[in-house]
């Protein structure tokens, strides 16, 4: 910005104004305003020699002036037009009231209170009851719910009816005083004002009211048909000379100070007290905010309706004021020829104004009009009267846009908008200006700053700034112009030129003395080209990347998305262009792929297709620089001093980026051609990404696996098993095909890797780490060795054919993976003779043999570990071991007869003696079982024949315990708990249910005398 920001601005523009020297030579003394119409506005002057002056005005046909510098005076338009003149008395007219309601105005002159109409059109009447008045006021309510209603409150009692209201009495006829009705003739209200006026030391409160009477006289007919009610009368102090009368409270202004006076109770309080030399006391009611302004020599205080200071204090800087007014936002003072504007909350002096010099003559008088949000202001001094008007908010800010104070135009809408005189479009709209003006001003990051506190602008506003006219947007940008305050949108480079051409006019004109509104800052330190573009290209870039978060509509997120593209590569920020073109983005592709093309921005080009959806564009660019990368962008630059250890590892890095972003479309496509074609070289840089590939759940349709499996590359074994794996243990594959390519395919690499193991403890460790080196990638694709897979697998899957891998593996030492495929061909021996003979694992073949589950099968253990065949000694221990674990099963005669006589017997005897005496244990514990048995048996039948033996007496009293009838002579029947039933309730009942509930089927009853007691 180009000046110092300064806090005076305009606020009031002269609306008209009435030069009264050929009417009235005596100075004014009162000024009242009183707006009829939006077209007619009356001014009432009070003069020094007692006359009344009526002015009228036209305010919507006055021609606006153009908002200038405020300290000048410039001419106005003569649109006044005297109406009347009315001589009142040979005093002078102190104050002036307009009841605008009840369309009456009163005035005090020499101590009366004179009433009129507001045309001044009927006869004065002099309300004559009231005689030595000081000062009078009419009360202001802010609302009715924060007021008390005095005309309800009345008394209706003749007895409380002062000497004044007796004389009013007496004076009306038909006249409510104090609430009490005179004459019997109805009258009826039309509108009401409720005034106070003070006499000597008496407070009196007065209501005047329209009254229309069934019976008029030609009182009505001159159209002063008023009613007054005197409704209280309070006690005052001595030497009133101010007075605001506002909701309930009474504020009165005295040489001594302020006082606050209740209209209800009556009670009364200091305020604050004046010094003993002060200026003369003085109020203003504020209306808009519905305080009471009280000067203090130079010094405002705003109070409350009950005397509480709120806010700060105003000080003027002219000493006391003449006259007080109130216009919106701000306080109005007139003193030695100036007015001046004061902010009401900051008590900054915001406008001043030249009435006419230090030489006016006199005092000057202000007057407003009284309603809080009035928009015009009178100014009389001694030779004319001066009407202004309040600038619309539009033109305030306008006007501080002119003169590029920035600062304060975003201050003023901001309070404008707190107190309700603008909307928040409207605060959107000066953002959007503001930051218009300072981009023109080549002040970037501001500019910006106010662009995103604009809520109503549009993104596509800025669209020109990038991209020359006519492109795919042009449509799109809405044709404002705003204010009209800066120019059209033109290109970046053609502002900054702009601007650059004008701080160089700007140098020479000050080197010539000329003010300029050029920044003192480009001044004394001109800035460069490059540096200013590259700043406005950043600052651009912030509010497009600000946008791209807004609700936009899909055209203007291709603009946002497609330009900030462009501006990232005019800056060559590589990693926003990259994050940008991989994220989910509404780029035009056919605007950036030359563009990216050209400049070398691969990378960009391909993330930019990937997230367009364009993977097979995509893919190709990922392929080029994967094979081409020591020529494209991740070129070292300190490859050509390095090693070639390091130029490889780098180049490998780079290799591996591409494959890796490559494997992030193709893990998610469902196209098998596009994966399988990219497949083979993304599996030469990196297994690890073609197994992702293959085995990602990300795609929607997985590829089909026959075709996958043709086009693995058989060297890969590694990529070839893990995809086996995933089909078959998490995709659940059940195919017999894919389960034995599996096993092969484990089994062909378990005997690759035994005979290099095997061959290694003949080579020297040295040359066989030489030839062992490989890619570290592929080791990581499992964490388990090839031959613990291939034993997993073998055990877990019952789908592949066992017969095709023993084929594979016949001629190898894989003996423990040959066990598992015999035991799924059911050739035991076999499995035996592996686990004991070739493993020699003992606890194996022992498990084998439980999981058999026949007694043979240990004694053909046995036979095997006592005679080994093909030369091999017997295995003694094992089988000791044997007979040790499992003796008990065998039969002691047959393996005594398979004992070898070399065994050596210290050996076995322990054994076959511990055999022995189990088997003889056994033997007896068998006997005493069979014997415990027989003797069971025998008491069970003992028990059932005493049980059926048992008798059991009826007679003539016994009852069935079913149906309590009397057995008598039927047949009946008992069950095992004793209750007996006669034969139809056994028949319902059944054999095995008692009356009881008691099911012996399911519940067995067992009595004590049944159990063995031998």
């Amino acid at each position: 910005m180009a000046k110092p920001q300064s806090r005076a601005r305009t606020v009031l523009e002269p609306l008209s104004h009435f030069d009264i020297s050929d009417h009235s030579r005596t100075p004014f003394r009162s000024l009242a305003l009183a707006n009829v119409s939006d077209s007619q506005i009356l001014i009432y002057v009070g003069t020094q020699s007692g006359s009344l002056l009526l002015l009228s005005t036209n305010p919507s046909n006055s021609d606006s002036q153009s908002v200038s510098d405020a300290s000048e005076a410039l001419p106005i338009p003569q649109i006044f037009s005297l109406l009347r003149s009315v001589s009142i008395s040979d005093t002078s007219v102190d104050s002036i009231q307009v009841f605008g309601d009840i369309g009456k105005v009163l005035v005090l002159s020499g101590g009366f209170l004179f009433l009129f109409d507001l045309f001044l059109l009927h006869p004065v009447k002099r309300l004559s009851f009231l005689k030595g008045v000081s000062v009078f006021t009419r009360r202001l309510r802010s609302s009715e719910a924060e007021s008390s209603n005095l005309s309800e409150s009345l008394g209706d009692s003749s007895e409380q009816a002062s000497t004044s209201q007796r004389l009013l009495q007496k004076l009306g006829g038909g006249i409510r005083s104090n609430g009490l009705k005179i004459k019997e003739t109805e009258q009826q209200r039309e509108g009401s004002h409720v005034f106070a006026v003070v006499m000597g030391k008496r407070l009196i409160l007065i209501e005047i009211f329209l009254s229309n009477r069934v019976g008029k006289t030609e009182q009505d007919v001159d159209g002063t048909n008023v009613s007054y009610a005197i409704l209280k009368e309070l006690q005052c102090f001595d030497g009133v000379s101010v007075m605001v009368w506002l909701n309930d409270s009474i504020v009165v202004g005295t040489i001594n100070g302020y006082s606050l006076i209740s209209c209800v109770t009556g009670q009364s309080g200091v305020i604050f007290s004046l010094p003993d030399i002060s200026s003369p006391p003085r109020l203003k009611l504020l209306s808009k905010e519905w305080n009471v302004l009280l000067l203090v020599d130079n010094v405002g205080v705003i109070v409350n309706e009950n005397g509480q200071p709120v806010g700060g204090s105003i000080v003027f800087r002219r000493g006391s004021p003449d006259s007080i007014g109130e216009v919106s936002l701000y306080v109005v003072v007139v003193k030695d020829g100036k007015m001046e504007l004061y902010h009401k909350k900051s008590g900054t002096c915001i406008q001043t104004i030249t009435l006419g010099g230090e030489g006016v003559g006199g005092p000057c008088i202000v007057a407003d009009e009284e309603d809080g949000n009035g928009k015009l202001l009178v100014v009389a001094t001694p030779t004319k009267v001066i009407c202004y008007r309040k600038l619309p908010p539009e033109e305030q800010i306008k006007d501080l846009l002119r003169k590029e104070n920035f600062k304060e135009a975003i201050s003023l809408v901001e309070e404008l908008e707190c107190e309700g005189e603008i909307t928040k479009d409207m605060v959107s709209f000066v953002h959007a200006q503001v930051g218009f003006l300072l981009l023109f001003d080549l002040h970037f990051e501001e500019a910006v700053n106010h662009f995103l506190q604009s809520q109503t602008m549009q993104p596509s506003e800025i669209f020109p700034f990038i991209m020359r006219d006519p492109n795919r947007w042009s449509l799109l940008v809405p044709r404002n112009r705003y204010w009209g305050l800066h120019p059209p949108p033109a290109p970046l480079e053609d502002v900054v030129d702009a601007g650059l051409m004008d701080i160089q006019r700007a140098i020479f004109l000050r080197k010539a003395g000329v003010e300029t509104p050029v920044d003192d800052d480009f001044l004394s330190n001109p800035p460069s080209r490059a540096d200013l573009l590259e700043s406005g290209i950043k600052s651009i870039i912030r509010y497009l990347e600000a946008s791209r978060e807004k609700e936009l509509i899909p055209s203007v997120k291709e603009g946002v998305d497609t330009l900030l593209m462009y501006l990232y590569r005019a800056l060559n920020r590589v990693d926003d262009m990259e994050k940008l073109a991989s994220s989910t983005n509404s780029c035009i592709v056919e605007e950036l792929e030359t563009l990216l093309d050209d400049s070398g921005h691969l990378r960009t080009l391909a993330f930019l297709y990937a997230s367009r959806g364009m993977s097979s564009k995509a893919l190709a660019i990922w392929r080029i620089l994967a094979r081409n990368y020591s020529s494209g962008l991740w070129k070292d630059a300190t490859s050509e001093g390095g090693s070639e250890f390091t130029n490889s590892t780098h180049i490998l890095s780079g290799k591996e980026i591409a494959a890796a972003e490559a494997s992030k479309i193709l893990e998610e496509s469902s196209d098998a051609e596009l994966v399988l074609q990219h497949l083979g070289w993304i599996a030469d840089v990196n297994q690890i990404f073609a197994v992702k590939i293959l085995t990602s759940e990300e795609r929607e349709i997985q590829l089909p696996p026959d075709e996958v499996i043709a086009a693995i590359d058989p060297t890969k074994v590694e990529i070839f098993q893990r995809y086996l794996q995933w089909l078959i243990e998490e995709q659940d594959c059940n195919d017999i095909q894919f389960h034995t390519l599996y096993a092969l395919s484990l089994a062909k690499s378990t005997i690759e890797a035994f005979e290099a193991e095997t061959t290694s403890q003949y080579h020297d460790a040295g040359r066989m780490e030489g030839k062992n080196v490989s890619d570290p990638s592929t080791n990581m694709i499992f964490q388990s060795s090839v031959r613990d897979r291939l034993q997993i697998f073998l055990q877990s899957s019952d789908l592949y054919d066992p017969e095709d891998v023993l084929d594979l593996i016949g001629g190898s030492e894989l003996w423990l993976e040959k066990a598992i495929l015999y035991r799924k061909l059911g050739q035991e021996t076999l499995v035996l003779q592996i686990l004991a003979l070739k493993l020699e694992d003992s606890e194996a073949a022992e498990q084998y043999c439980a999981d058999i589950g026949r007694p043979d099968a240990y004694m053909q253990l046995l036979d095997m570990y006592l005679d080994p065949h093909d030369g091999k000694e017997p295995m003694f221990k094992a089988a000791v071991r044997l007979l040790h674990n499992h003796g008990e099963s065998l039969d002691p005669l047959q393996v005594l007869e398979r004992l070898s006589s070399d065994m050596p017997l210290q050996l076995a005897s322990e054994t076959l003696l511990r055999m022995l005496r189990a088997r003889l244990h056994h033997h007896r514990q068998g006997q005493i079982v069979h014997n415990l048995s027989r003797a069971l048996d025998t008491d069970a039948r003992l028990a059932r024949l005493e049980e059926r033996s048992r008798h059991v007496q009826i007679n003539d009293e016994s009852l069935c315990d079913s149906c309590h009838a009397r057995l008598g002579t039927k047949l009946f029947a008992m069950y095992p708990d004793d209750t007996i039933v006669c034969y139809k309730c056994f028949r319902r009942l059944g054999e095995s249910t008692s009356v009881s509930g008691r099911n012996f089927k399911r519940d067995v009853l067992v009595k004590p005398g049944w159990l063995v007691t031998r």
